[in-house]
């Protein structure tokens, strides 16, 4: 039986795995050993691992650990240099290009799930830069009419977008108002998707709660037996400034506020492993979303060397 044209465009798509889940369940770790047996490469989805100088914080992968598998997207920006969504999708693109030209799979892996969605379902973002005076100037106007104010002017302009943002949230309404100027077209339309591009292969990673959350308070005390306070501290010496993006990510805005004197160390520990245990929990809740994830729980597994085999396989029937 010939293959029929519907089959060959799916053979023909580029290939892409990826191994997703919620911070601390080992997706960096797993995701090693499933690019030695696949002969992959991986690219890291993590919006705060894009930054130097942010290791202990952001749980990055060392040298040693990436046990000579190559890893992108690690070390990409300065703290204080702007970074989009739009960048990471603009450079992931080209990633999988060359990756697939080199006859390997590249690995999405991380728990970043805007990063992640982005890059699978292909979509098509908003021009990366936009127009600094234009925000200021809409910046200006909802500082004067009110976030609610800014969501009635989008309502006229682009009612689909208006249904998907929320009335008070005035940071996505300037930026929606001002793609809309810069581009001339409804912010909505700016964010269609291409969900059929890659051969995809999603395979997410969790544990029960009670033990991931206990997982994410011992990494939390390993951060701040390896430095995290002194990390913070020596990256506000270099003059990265406490309100950049970078430096309000979860362990080093807590860790400023502790140097600033508005949390004894007490409660910046404590605020760390609660935010992180909210985070992992918006994360799953995320991912969940997404039915193409074949979900694996790692606690079913006597170790991780019996679970690989088991991605690798599942991963190894998508790509053949």
């Amino acid at each position: 039986m010939s293959p029929t044209s519907e089959q060959n465009n799916y053979t023909d798509k580029l290939k892409l795995a990826a191994v997703v889940g919620p911070t601390g369940v080992g997706k960096s770790r797993i995701a090693v050993k499933v690019a030695q047996m696949l002969d992959a490469e991986i690219i890291s989805c993590d919006s705060m691992q894009i930054y130097r100088k942010m290791n202990i914080g952001t749980a990055k992968i060392t040298y040693d650990q990436q046990e000579g598998i190559p890893h992108h997207m690690i070390d990409v920006v300065d703290p204080d240099e702007p970074f989009t969504v739009a960048d990471f999708q603009r450079m992931v693109k080209n990633l999988i290009v060359e990756i697939n030209l080199r006859g390997k799979i590249p690995i999405l892996a991380g728990g970043t799930g805007l990063y992640y969605q982005v890059v699978v379902d292909d979509y098509n973002l908003i021009p990366s830069r936009g127009s600094p005076a234009i925000r200021a100037r809409i910046e200006e106007e909802g500082n004067s009419i009110g976030a609610h104010g800014l969501h009635t002017r989008l309502a006229a302009l682009d009612p689909d977008a208006a249904l998907k943002i929320n009335p008070n949230d005035l940071k996505r309404l300037v930026r929606a108002l001002e793609a809309i100027e810069v581009t001339g077209q409804p912010f909505s339309s700016l964010q269609t998707r291409n969900t059929g591009k890659y051969r995809l292969a999603s395979v997410g990673l969790n544990m029960p709660r009670l033990q991931l959350y206990q997982r994410l308070d011992e990494r939390v005390d390993q951060m701040i037996e390896q430095g995290l306070l002194k990390e913070t501290e020596d990256l506000l010496t270099e003059g990265y400034r406490p309100e950049l993006n970078s430096m309000q990510a979860l362990g080093y805005a807590q860790m400023i506020r502790f140097i600033q004197g508005s949390l004894d160390w007490n409660e910046t520990i404590d605020e760390i492993k609660r935010d992180t245990r909210r985070y992992a929990k918006r994360q799953f809740t995320w991912f969940k979303k997404d039915h193409r994830i074949h979900w694996s729980d790692i606690s079913e597994y006597s170790d991780e060397v019996s679970l690989i085999p088991r991605i690798c396989d599942f991963i190894g029937r998508i790509m053949d």
